[in-house]
């Protein structure tokens, strides 16, 4: 039997259900990602399988005395006391117990009280009934394990150590199946770092919910997609789902279209004259009605947002030069002896543990905020706009559309007058919601609506302060694509590694006592970067235009054989590609998952070599033509006859 397991579940909030009939199986031992779009019903699944609501029709079962804990994706409001208390309250009943020994045993450390020590006699003996000191072991051991002090207060920790408390809280149980639901939402890349590698050693069976694509790519296993009310299993990691997953709506895609070709023939022959009336088919009636029904049940998959930045006239060549700024509050300094000049076209990423600085610096950067030393000079023609993770610039109290066209129905876009309802739906408002309080938005929903504030006015400076939190995936990867073809200059703070290596040519790391540094790329060359001992001046050194500088290769032409294989591999390159997308065309298939164990078995393993084939082949043709590329370079100009 399998660990977990869904069968025809339902459940509705309104029209139509946001999960329909669906099915689910977990194994013991898997890691399973819940992907999906905002809304589409991924933390009520999680609730559905810890049972915090109930399904409208179907059944959830779990294998008998299979437990189950969780991670919210909020923290929880008013909790306080001891970070022991709070791990240990993970346990109930026994957990209280240990709760008031913890308590008492503290007390009686200060003072020696007779009523306490008979409280402390009655505490020992019931937990000896409860086995209660076996339990004791497990709390020591989770706090250990996640590096946690027992006796400080939970409500002081920051954010990223108040959810590491309650990770070790939901573990304390050792639950067979483990929930998290957006884990890494508003931690700092540090604690991300952090709850990665513990995750990847754990050895227990995980559901959890995430838009971070590099903590996916390292944790998932499977992947379970929601998707219009149903669930999608894709038994892969997330880049081999991406390609999948557009396989797979390229032929829904072909299969609609051949739908609506016959639908378009039926209906032109029902509408033919009194003589075609007469002789009509009845089954041929009902099987055109049948047919209209089916079309009017399709669930249009929801639009992608389509982000536009406005941008102004360029800046001067100078955007920002800060020189010597130094700042702190009280006897921290969160900055010290900074330098830092910011061209035109820039995109720099900001990193550093939360509370550290990173939203100061931008502050004294824009001129917002004066240093404690040190000055700032800001170029000409700037035209900044700012999101700040706090969405302080949004109404709570206005309406969605109010809070972008303040007031008016018409917006200027691009030189272009557009009604703001219009401008919403590209954000994926409708005219519903764009006429809804913010209050009644999501935290995805704020983050767009604050994005269609701001792009609604143009710019040549473009200030994110963690702009993608709560975003889904997709909206994510479309920003990355508008940031990219932006070509003012970014700052960007942000704990997404992902996007911070699409988006950014450099990167300020906020080291130990207030230092920054400069590192050239994103955060994998950052990471590359601080663990070699390379000279300061060449570390902080930006590439032209964003790029890497090529290395100096030794002059070499390609031998005869390695000329007629470069000229070949594009050709097997696109056989192997048209080979991978049939087969996952095949495998995103309804009937493919019923079909015989081993000729699932032998797609799979088709799939896997065809990845590695066309991994080797490109990194084969990448060599050569570095070869070839390198060698005309090196040529001398010919000389001029004569």
């Amino acid at each position: 039997m399998a660990l977990l397991s869904l069968r025809d579940v339902s459940i509705s909030f309104g029209a139509p259900p946001l999960l329909e009939k669906v099915n689910m199986q977990v194994e013991k031992g898997e890691r399973v990602c819940l992907l999906g779009r905002n809304g589409e019903g991924k933390t009520t699944l999680l609730n559905l399988i810890s049972g915090r609501i109930v399904p409208d029709n179907g059944v959830i079962a779990l294998k008998k005395g299979a437990t189950i804990a969780g991670l919210s994706q909020d923290l929880p409001p008013n909790l306080t006391g001891a970070v022991h208390d709070v791990v240990a309250a993970g346990l109930g009943r026994v957990g209280a117990l240990l709760e008031e020994y913890h308590q008492l045993t503290n007390r009686l450390a200060q003072d020696v009280d007779e009523s306490a020590l008979r409280r402390m006699d009655t505490l020992q003996e019931r937990l000896d009934k409860k086995q209660g000191w076996q339990v004791h072991q497990q709390v020591e051991t989770v706090l250990t394990r996640l590096s946690l002090d027992p006796d400080i207060r939970f409500e002081k920790l920051s954010v990223g150590f108040k959810r590491r408390v309650l990770l070790a809280r939901a573990l304390v149980a050792e639950p067979d199946i483990l929930l998290l639901d957006e884990p890494t939402n508003h931690l700092d890349i540090t604690a991300i770092g952090w709850i990665e590698e513990f995750l990847e050693k754990y050895g227990g069976t995980l559901i959890f919910v995430t838009h971070d694509r590099m903590f996916l790519q390292k944790l998932a296993t499977r992947i379970i997609e929601i998707d219009r009310g149903q669930l999608f299993n894709w038994a892969c990691g997330y880049r081999a789902f991406l390609m999948r997953k557009q396989a797979a709506l390229e032929v829904e895609g072909d299969q609609r279209n051949q739908f609506n070709r016959r639908l378009a023939k039926e209906e032109a022959w029902i509408r033919k004259g009194i003589k075609a009336r007469r002789t009509r088919n009845e089954g041929r009636v009902k099987a055109l009605i049948k047919m209209r029904e089916e079309q009017k049940a399709w669930r249009i998959q929801t639009g992608n947002a389509r982000i536009q930045i406005q941008e102004a006239d360029q800046t001067g060549k100078l955007v920002i030069e800060a020189t010597g700024i130094s700042h702190g509050f009280g006897e921290t300094t969160l900055i010290r002896d900074f330098s830092v000049r910011i061209i035109r076209g820039d995109r720099i990423g900001i990193i550093g543990p939360n509370g550290i600085g990173k939203s100061t610096l931008l502050r004294i950067l824009l001129g917002d905020m004066d240093p404690d030393m040190g000055r700032v000079r800001t170029g000409t023609r700037l035209a900044v706009i700012y999101f700040d993770q706090l969405r302080d610039q949004l109404d709570k109290n206005m309406t969605v559309q109010d809070n972008v066209a303040e007031g008016k129905e018409m917006i200027d876009v691009n030189g272009r007058q557009r009604h703001v309802i219009g401008y919403l739906k590209d954000f994926l408002f409708s005219p519903d919601r764009a006429r809804s309080p913010v209050s009644t938005l999501s935290g995805g929903e704020k983050n767009r609506l604050l994005l269609a504030r701001i792009f609604a006015r143009p710019s040549n400076v473009l200030v994110m302060d963690e702009p993608t939190n709560d975003l889904d995936i997709e909206t994510l990867e479309l920003l990355e694509e508008r940031l990219l073809d932006y070509s003012g200059t970014i700052l960007l703070v942000s704990h997404d590694r992902e996007f911070l290596n699409n988006v950014v040519t450099s990167t300020l790391v906020f080291e130990s006592d207030g230092v920054l540094t400069e590192y050239a790329g994103g955060y994998d060359d950052w990471l590359s970067q601080r663990s070699k001992p390379t000279d300061k001046k060449e570390r902080g050194k930006k590439p032209s235009n964003g790029k890497p500088k090529p290395k100096k290769d030794r002059l070499r032409k390609l031998t005869f054989k390695e000329a007629k294989e470069l000229e070949d591999l594009p050709g097997r390159i696109e056989a192997l590609e048209q080979e991978q997308k049939g087969l996952y065309t095949e495998m995103a298939g309804p009937e493919f998952y019923r079909g015989t164990g081993e000729r699932i078995g032998l797609a799979k393993k088709r799939a896997d070599k065809l990845q590695q084939e066309l991994d080797e082949a490109y990194e084969r043709w990448a060599e050569l033509e570095t070869i070839r590329e390198t060698t005309a370079l090196k040529k001398p100009y010919p000389k001029t006859p004569g």
